[in-house]
């Protein structure tokens, strides 16, 4: 009787906890919703440079590799908008935007660079993961590799998915930082064209 009592206990303990972390996370993620877009501001206001219009910083460059391991640059696609993705294949968030990531692709990729880059140095990744997921699931977008952790490190990119919207001058402009969804992934791309 006594260890029925200890067990009932222990479930109900249990129960609360897990009921008392689903109202955490659902309060928490209503206050940090997946379609921020973080506007990049220029170093100085346009009064400040004596005329029209603020001055803008480049986006710095960086090096990653396409899928025959040839070096490639973010610098590489100046004069065409960009739209740079950090993100790895054990990531549930990163792969929960891939889909609308994909179908824009296909239907942008013409007018807009896409550099999905995968964050191929951590022990939890490796190419031939990135390559499997992207492979398996049939994407059409351009995938890179950050095989020397280059691209992360430019970009203090510590949290995934994390998406940078660059103009066709090469300066950043917008940033989101968590998954985002088609309409977010949209109103950035409108922002660079």
């Amino acid at each position: 009787m006594k260890k029925n009592k200890t067990l009932l206990i222990v479930i109900l303990a249990f129960v609360l906890l897990m009921g008392g972390a689903y109202v955490l996370y659902q309060k928490l993620s209503q206050e940090t919703t997946a379609d921020q877009l973080a506007v990049q501001d220029s170093s100085q206001a346009p009064e400040e440079t004596g005329g029209g219009e603020a001055e803008k910083t480049l986006a710095p460059d960086f090096t990653v590799y396409d899928r025959d391991r040839n070096q490639v640059h973010l610098s590489d696609f100046v004069g065409k908008p960009v739209v740079l993705n950090f993100w790895a294949s054990w990531c549930g968030p990163c792969q929960s935007e891939m889909p609308d990531f994909d179908e824009v692709y296909a239907e942008l990729g013409d007018e807009i660079q896409f550099l999905m880059v995968n964050l191929t140095t951590s022990d939890r990744e490796s190419f031939e993961k990135a390559t499997a997921l992207i492979d398996e699931r049939g994407y059409s977008f351009p995938v890179f590799y950050d095989l020397d952790g280059n691209a992360a490190t430019t970009y203090g990119v510590y949290s995934i998915p994390t998406t940078i919207f660059i103009d066709a001058e090469g300066h950043g402009v917008a940033q989101a930082t968590g998954a985002i969804n088609g309409e977010t992934l949209q109103r950035g791309i409108d922002m660079i064209r």
